[in-house]
């Protein structure tokens, strides 16, 4: 790529204009369909991130894009003031898709986690009985949940809350995958309103926890009158091999929080679900946003959760979730470079050898995007490989290959 390329001219203009919060890939996508996306020079390439789980259903599905085409035609926009005619037809088919009674539409993921919190510390005041300003949430060591102040409050990592202080309180974090922490902190303190948790932390490398961690923790909230609050933002919607990761323990969260795929990647589409004796607590005036639950989120989000269940995505993402397992292990046993992979469904996280070099991950997925396939590491040493659920065995296989052909080149 020459310096006079349109593709660093696109860089060039985002680093000069642009705040600089991220460190992209030096690669400008211009165009998407399914499992692939092309950048400005026509070069092909397997979207092995999906928008961070945002693009489950595959770029530019084409159910979804008629569904935003259309009512985008028609109507986009009227804020709560007024009723729609789509989204009380969304709430219905999302409330049943997911087993609630009610739905809190939003934007984007933190709103929601925001939303969530709000809720539940309303309840505990409301209905729990704890004493007005006392209310505390548990949360989890190396969470990410999103990056207001509230959350950025109970964030562990110094790049996310370093000098954005003072810090909002209420907040007691404990180990993740630790069972005994949660119980020691609910037989000692009266006031904590709820556990909000990600059923796998997803940026800090797709860590999975123990098998029955989930419903432990869910137990334990319902012995203390705790609310269980589930964090499916980036786990939810397929992603995992079922509709919700929590699902795999057959856990029923109290508060449900969703956003990134629920919208099919299109537009920012979130929503918060709760049964009415806790979502009941939100009245009039208390809470909302300009445009949660607009119609052109309401038809899209609708036909994004239909295009889940009427091709299968779930069952999809289970079964080549194995096969990827399966085969990035025989890579790890005999690569010095690959220490070991974990994940469920089509989340995953292959953990590199990075002893000898700094920015080893960083340089393979350099080298991952100039053999046609896109990731990108988190603290340092992890790749997250999460294509978009429509990809197909054959295209799971050539992706592999890709991965180890590229990987034997670091050897």
């Amino acid at each position: 790529m020459n310096n006079n390329s349109i593709a660093n001219q696109m860089m060039e203009l985002e680093h000069h204009y642009g705040a600089h919060n991220y460190h992209p890939l030096p690669v400008v996508l211009e165009k998407g369909k399914g499992v692939f996306v092309w950048d400005v020079e026509g070069k092909q390439y397997f979207d092995f991130l999906s928008a961070y789980s945002a693009v489950n259903q595959g770029h530019c599905h084409p159910r979804i894009i008629k569904a935003l085409t259309d009512q985008a035609q028609l109507l986009t926009l009227t804020s709560r003031a007024f009723y729609n005619n789509r989204l009380g037809n969304y709430e219905k088919m999302a409330t049943e898709y997911f087993g609630y009674d009610k739905l809190l539409p939003m934007n984007t993921g933190a709103e929601a986690v925001e939303t969530a919190m709000k809720l539940c510390r309303k309840w505990a005041y409301e209905k729990k009985g704890v004493e007005k300003g006392k209310a505390e949430i548990v949360v989890c060591r190396n969470n990410f949940h999103g990056r207001t102040i509230s959350i950025i409050s109970f964030s562990v990592d110094p790049d996310a809350y370093d000098n954005y202080g003072p810090y909002t309180p209420g907040f007691t974090v404990i180990p993740y995958d630790n069972v005994d922490a949660l119980k020691e902190v609910l037989e000692n303190n009266p006031n904590i309103a709820g556990f909000l948790v990600e059923p796998i932390q997803g940026e800090a490398g797709v860590y999975v926890p123990h098998d029955g961690y989930l419903k432990s923790c869910y137990d334990l909230c319902k012995k203390h009158n705790v609310l269980f609050i589930a964090d499916e933002v980036q786990t939810g919607i397929a992603r995992t091999g079922r509709l919700l990761a929590c699902d795999h323990e057959n856990v029923h969260p109290d508060i449900l929080i969703l956003g990134k795929a629920i919208s099919g990647g299109v537009i920012p589409v979130s929503a918060v679900f709760a049964d009415n004796e806790i979502m009941d607590v939100i009245r009039p005036g208390q809470h909302g946003s300009t445009f949660g639950g607009n119609p052109l989120a309401a038809q899209v989000a609708t036909e994004a959760l239909n295009v889940v269940k009427d091709e299968k995505l779930a069952e999809n993402a289970e079964r080549l979730g194995k096969i990827f397992r399966s085969e990035i292990e025989k890579l790890c046993a005999k690569s010095e470079i690959a220490d070991y992979i974990r994940g469920k469904g089509l989340l995953n996280a292959l953990v590199i050898n990075n002893s000898s070099q700094k920015d080893l991950a960083w340089d393979i997925c350099l080298k991952l995007a100039d053999n046609g396939l896109l990731a990108k590491p988190t603290h340092t040493n992890i790749i997250r490989f999460a294509p978009p659920l429509v990809i197909t065995e054959e295209q799971l296989m050539e992706c592999i290959d890709i991965i180890k052909h590229t990987i034997a080149e670091f050897e």
